[in-house]
């Protein structure tokens, strides 16, 4: 089958490239380190080699440009390669681990296992980064993989159809184009772990294949994301950060600010602060501007236009369905049981729904479904504090919006119906590794852990209690294990050996002290 000269994989052939990239994973060297290095530099080769013909497809599907390309496609995937290469050999390094008594003379590991062979379905939003981005942490953990691109954005899924065997061991990491009976055909399969990055409708579907299995998945979806700002807070700063993160892609991103809680005191100042944000960065006419995405495809433009109320619109509202454009539009006077208010939006429309206090925004949050993401704009660190703490979303950000996707040593993922598990970084690393326990002695310890057969004699039963039972630890063992005290503790300790010091020499040679004053000059 062909979409957009995107050549579909013939379902028949989806078991045997499976079994290939199993046959490829029990060979062995997937797990060298040397052969991980290599397959993530050839992956950055890919990109930097390739540039033209990924803007050109980006282009194609998104009407993205290149800096946008380069600094939400490509960039995030990059310093994911460039932390997997740094910090590859510690990561997969065994970790040693606290022994008990009966086991001191055993060797104690937590093992990096890999998973084994992996499927990662993309998205098509972020077509290139939310492909390729979680494949650097399964090739890092030692992972064979088969990589889904979504088919809606034919045009990069082709690219990284045609480029990846060029770059890749294409028996260890192969592509598979395809639309629905394809993805069918992939999730009736068995792997080892499944990541995908879509719909919650779609994750359910992926979620239930997988169970077939047992097979372990990640789930990245989104939701509506949350953005309240507060009376006291910079408002030309705050649009500009949510004019950026609302319409960025044309607002198809799943972190997107996806609604503003604010005050009515505040509202319309913020729509004026919005306005010129969005003239700033797409002049008065976006549509003509190179720096604004379109919509993805008909379906997609329709399920937006429709969400656009009738009343309400304060800011754009303007679409051109041969263009596929729908311009970057404000909405207020909102009320929660409108579409727009139910529904993932997805696209560039922004409403603002007004609130009374920071207390009834909060409890609107946490009427609804966890968000992937939450933010808070506020010049009091307390109110930033209580949302970041009085809620619960995939990730929270105060005073700017979306920077956490971009940052590797922060995890990135959902929570409850806004997605499980969490990557970047080494967060990715650990979502497709193993954790293994590994425990290994000499046998003479079996005489030592004789203790432990039966019939169980009282003796035995008292030492067993000394060699391994432990304690539930009192009130002021708990104080002195935190940190906070062992600090205080050691500069007490400091401070008081000083004192000592000091004492023993003044006791010693009388007028020291006063003598070095009126040396430096510090005392006549």
């Amino acid at each position: 089958m062909v979409n957009q000269d995107l050549v579909y994989t013939p379902i028949e052939k989806i078991p045997s490239i499976v079994r290939c990239a199993r046959t490829a994973f029990d060979t062995g060297r997937i797990r060298s380190l040397d052969y991980r290095r290599k397959q993530l530099r050839q992956l950055a080769a890919l990109i930097d080699e390739n540039r033209e013909a990924l803007n050109a497809a980006l282009l194609a599907d998104l009407r993205k440009c290149p800096n946008e390309a380069q600094m939400c496609e490509y960039m995030t995937v990059k310093n994911d390669i460039a932390d997997a290469l740094l910090n590859l050999e510690k990561w997969a390094a065994p970790q040693a681990v606290a022994k008990t008594p009966a086991q001191m003379f055993n060797r104690m590991q937590i093992r990096k296992d890999p998973l084994g062979v992996v499927l990662i379905i993309g998205a098509w939003n972020y077509p290139f980064a939310l492909t390729i981005g979680p494949l650097v942490g399964a090739i890092a953990a030692g992972n064979a993989a088969i990589i889904k691109p979504s088919e809606i954005s034919a045009n990069i899924a082709r690219v990284i159809g045609d480029l990846m065997p060029k770059y890749l061991d294409s028996d260890a990491y192969i592509v598979v184009n395809g639309g629905k009976d394809e993805t069918t055909a992939l999730l009736q399969e068995r792997f080892d772990h499944i990541f995908y990055t879509g719909s919650g409708v779609v994750g359910r579907i992926v979620m239930a294949a997988a169970a077939k299995h047992l097979t372990p998945v990640t789930l990245e979806l989104g939701g509506k994301s949350p953005t309240f700002v507060d009376a006291n807070v910079d408002l030309g700063a705050a649009a500009r950060s949510i004019v950026w993160g609302r319409f960025l892609n044309a607002g198809q991103t799943c972190i997107a600010p996806d609604y503003i809680l604010t005050y009515a005191s505040v509202r319309d100042k913020l729509v004026r602060e919005l306005k010129k944000a969005i003239t700033e960065m797409f002049g008065e006419d976006p549509q003509r501007s190179p720096a604004y995405c379109r919509i993805v495809n008909q379906n997609h433009f329709n399920r937006v236009r429709q969400l656009i109320p009738s009343a309400g619109v304060v800011i754009g509202g303007e679409t051109d369905e041969a263009d596929l454009y729908i311009a970057p539009t404000v909405i207020v006077d909102v009320n929660p049981e409108q579409p727009i208010m139910k529904e993932e939006i997805f696209g560039p429309l922004l409403p603002i729904m007004v609130v009374d206090s920071p207390d009834q925004a909060i409890r609107f949050i946490n009427s609804r479904d966890k968000p992937l993401a939450l933010y808070c704009f506020s010049g009091t660190s307390s109110v930033i504090e209580r949302f970041a703490t009085e809620t619960s979303s995939g990730g929270f950000v105060g005073n700017d919006v979306v920077t956490h996707f971009a940052t590797p040593a922060l995890p990135f993922g959902g929570v409850g119906p806004s997605g499980m598990g969490r990557y970047h970084g080494k967060f990715s690393f650990d979502t497709f590794t193993h954790d293994k326990a590994y425990i290994t002695g000499p046998t003479f310890v079996e005489k030592i852990l004789a203790l432990r057969y039966p019939p169980f004699p009282e003796f035995s039963m008292t030492m067993i209690n000394l060699l391994v039972a432990k304690k539930v630890p009192s009130p002021l063992k708990i104080w002195l294990s935190k940190p906070a005290t062992r600090r205080s503790i050691m500069y007490l300790v400091l401070a008081a050996a000083m004192a000592a010091c000091v004492y023993r020499i003044e006791t010693a040679t009388p007028g020291f002290w006063s003598g070095l004053l009126v040396f430096f000059g510090i005392k006549k």
